[in-house]
């Protein structure tokens, strides 16, 4: 079957070709913008306004290869493919751009709905827009490559030794660079969190780097983390939770022979009365144990925040202390009776 463009001059086939280009351009910067508009989200219209103008000119460039390849006189063989080269040249770049702007949009869409997407985290949104762009920006090279016919082999190769001998120079560094970017893809902390790790150190997450973590202690002394550490270790996230409260417990002993009915009673008194619990959930007071030396209850409070905790137990026994003294409940303390013998 005979290709239709085949019986057209190269001039007609640059006109049809432009006029096929404008329709086309009208049609997504007109039609398809208004209607996105109408959608309740920002994200298709960044969608159409990046790929606006590379469609436009990826027609156009079509055309123009058709009506080189028609030209009378024609081309000599090389200069076609160098101007094939240019164009697809430049429709690439076109579209690396529009491509990174889109996938920006798209990450940043998944990372402001984290709540409906599990696997993004706004936290994590810079890793995915790292990765994107540079899956975008290798398949862009790599198409620019080909369409000047360089041979990838030997370049494939170098990289693969200058790797190596990369790798080895800088094993920790990289190590620290891919638990960076695993952490970001995980979240198992994030801006804001307190955390525990392994080793002992306690603070809130002040900022998360592709190489290290920052952590700021309660005596406001900053530690940087390398991340490589970081993910071999133990993290406890005191508010990783799905709510932000945490459970305190205060362990108060009294004397045998006090009424647990009024003590139990004070000790909820002073929960309830407390300026950083929470009131949902509630307090609760368990009587633990019978010890050496006194009747064991346990207070649990939650707290509005895990900060707030340390306070929170400070004004608590503050208050239970006061509250036994002016009951009359006494608070014992550990006693022993030495006999002795005479020689």
């Amino acid at each position: 079957m005979r290709a239709w463009y085949l019986d057209l001059s190269s001039w007609e086939i640059l006109g049809y070709s432009a006029v096929a280009a404008f329709v086309l351009q009208w049609i997504v910067g007109t039609v398809f913008l208004r209607l996105a508009q109408r959608t309740k989200t920002d994200l298709d219209q960044t969608i159409v306004k990046a790929i606006h103008l590379p469609v436009f000119l990826t027609l156009l460039f079509g055309g123009v290869y058709i009506a080189l390849k028609r030209w009378d006189p024609a081309f000599t063989e090389v200069t076609l493919e160098r101007a094939t080269a240019i164009m697809i040249t430049l429709a690439a770049f076109i579209w690396m751009r529009a491509l990174r702007r889109v996938a920006d949009a798209v990450c940043d869409a998944l990372g402001r709905n984290a709540d409906r997407f599990n696997w993004i985290q706004p936290q994590s949104v810079p890793l995915y827009e790292i990765v994107s762009s540079l899956m975008i920006i290798g398949a862009g090279v790599y198409v620019v490559l080909l369409a000047w016919e360089i041979d990838l082999t030997a370049w494939l190769a170098s990289a693969g030794i200058i790797g190596i001998a990369v790798g080895f120079a800088a094993r920790d560094t990289l190590a620290n660079l891919f638990a960076g970017m695993f952490i970001l893809a995980d979240a198992p902390y994030k801006l804001g969190d307190f955390i525990i790790l392994g080793g002992g150190e306690r603070g809130q997450v002040t900022g998360i780097g592709i190489r290290s973590t920052r952590i700021l202690t309660r005596d406001h002394i900053e530690i940087t983390i390398p991340n490589s550490v970081i993910a071999n270790s133990k993290i406890v996230n005191e508010t990783g939770g799905p709510q932000k409260i945490r459970r305190v417990r205060v362990n108060v002993g009294v004397a045998y022979g006090s009424d647990i009915d009024l003590v139990r009673q004070i000790l909820m008194d002073v929960a309830r009365d407390a300026e950083y619990a929470a009131e949902d959930p509630p307090p609760s007071v368990r009587f633990k144990r019978f010890g050496d030396s006194s009747l064991d209850f346990e207070l649990r409070v939650w707290v509005e925040r895990p900060i707030l905790s340390g306070r929170s137990i400070d004004q608590i026994n503050t208050a239970i202390y006061k509250r036994f003294n002016a009951e009359g409940i006494e608070i014992p303390f550990p006693q022993r009776v030495v006999h002795m013998t005479g020689q």
